[in-house]
């Protein structure tokens, strides 16, 4: 059956590969951008010419209420409804304990907790309607905490819990889960060499992931896991078994 999807920060990196791979299934794929504008427009793009009105755009910076409120509404506007919302757009930078400011404090935890949830409030109805899903992109950060970037790992944990209590909320007509990636995309700050061994070393498989197991698990919670309800999958080779 045909999904209806809306994706957050689906520009570039993983969300963009997961609306790729979401598309070929046969989803329609509603992406939202807060900056990559030209990415989006060439990805939407592309989508239309393979199959005409499956994919729409949208800007929105999610920490403003007004456009994050009109971007739930476009969503459901383009097809009547939408079946999956996927919590992907996230801030992500290292935050030092004695200097965090309220704009960084703000920033991390609106982009990464409270636009999820928002977004999850205002598209609830829909949701259940059509007895849908949310999946939530966490971090294997969110139970144990990232050094030096304690406010991304406080509102990744938050993520966590609101997977948790959500699934409960929102039972049982709307299925809430969440995925914890590991070593996926590398962060643009990230020591080519020295980091990169460091963290590779106590990855289990030995290797960085790929995007497209991220998507081939989204594509597991929304097309295989009917039973499943507030759990994280963990995608990361491993890596936590290290800690």
């Amino acid at each position: 059956m045909q999904k209806n999807v809306l994706i957050t920060g689906a520009g570039k990196r993983i969300g963009a590969d997961c609306a790729k791979h979401l598309h070929e299934q046969g989803c329609n794929v509603f992406l939202h951008y807060r900056s990559a504008e030209a990415e989006a427009i060439e990805l939407s793009n592309q989508f239309n010419l393979k199959r005409i009105n499956s994919s729409f755009i949208m800007q929105a910076d999610l920490l403003i209420e007004e456009e994050r409120s009109a971007l739930a509404q476009a969503a459901c506007l383009a097809w009547g409804g939408i079946d999956v919302l996927i919590n992907n757009a996230s801030s992500f930078y290292p935050t030092a304990i004695t200097d965090v400011t309220e704009q960084q404090w703000d920033e991390l935890l609106g982009s990464n907790l409270k636009a999820p949830f928002f977004l999850a409030q205002s598209l609830s109805k829909t949701l259940a309607l059509n007895k849908g899903c949310i999946i939530n992109i966490v971090d294997i950060h969110a139970e144990r905490g990232l050094p030096g970037y304690s406010v991304y790992s406080i509102a990744k944990a938050g993520l966590h819990a609101m997977t948790k209590v959500l699934a409960k909320e929102l039972a049982p007509m709307v299925r809430v889960n969440g995925i914890a990636p590991g070593a996926i995309i590398w962060p643009d700050n990230l020591s080519p060499e020295k980091d990169q061994n460091d963290i590779l070393q106590r990855i289990a498989l030995g290797r960085c992931g790929e995007t497209l197991d991220i998507a081939k698990a989204i594509w597991f919670l929304i097309n295989d896991a009917d039973y499943m309800t507030g759990q994280i999958l963990t995608i990361d080779g491993g890596r936590t078994l290290f800690y």
